[in-house]
């Protein structure tokens, strides 16, 4: 597992290991490196990106590598806010780089007691669990929390031979791809300035 292109290209990250066993589960390289053909390099400059179920960190990494300006991983296992601190150093994107231990799976509330930044994101990740519904559950919740900027983009991770909805509020289904077991749902948020 390696940064794909940028700043940091070619640096080999911590991988998980046995110890994890199907807790983490990182976006393959080939998968990772396509996505980022698909978002483009304009998308990421100067962005402020949001990797939710971080994992290892190798989305918001590989965000920061291309030029995204700050990144914020959230994860619950201990083993994975291990992972992406040590990936952080390996890529050395410390002083862009802020880590939030935190259960997603009880949703964002923790977002207004804590502030945490930069808010909003213009890219935000989700990858969670295959097969369980969380990228479904918590798109409207970042719309809910104002985590979603004007232009943003959130692309969900989740198994291919799931349905994910064309529309939620706002954000819009633009792009679904699949590579192998692994599909990418991209939407884009439709703000307008129009008056009501």
């Amino acid at each position: 597992m390696r940064i794909i292109a940028g700043q940091a290209k070619g640096r080999r990250l911590a991988a998980p290991g046995e110890r994890s066993g199907k807790t983490i589960r990182p976006t393959a390289d080939r998968a990772r490196e396509a996505l980022f053909s698909i978002l483009g390099w304009d998308l990421m400059r100067e962005a402020a990106v949001l990797d939710l179920f971080a994992g290892t960190g190798a989305l918001g990494l590989e965000a920061l590598s291309r030029g995204a300006n700050k990144a914020v991983f959230v994860d619950n296992n201990p083993l994975a806010i291990d992972l992406i601190l040590q990936n952080i150093t390996i890529c050395g994107f410390a002083d862009r780089s802020h880590v939030a231990h935190h259960n997603l799976m009880k949703g964002l509330a923790f977002w207004t007691k804590n502030r945490l930044q930069p808010q909003p994101f213009d890219i935000i990740f989700i990858d969670p669990p295959y097969k369980q519904g969380t990228g479904s559950h918590l798109l409207p919740l970042l719309l809910e929390h104002g985590l979603v900027s004007e232009a943003g983009v959130v692309i969900v991770e989740d198994d291919s031979s799931e349905t994910l909805p064309e529309a939620f509020g706002k954000l819009r289904l633009y792009d679904h791809r699949t590579y192998g077991d692994t599909g990418f749902w991209l939407y884009e948020n439709q703000y307008t300035n129009e008056l009501p």
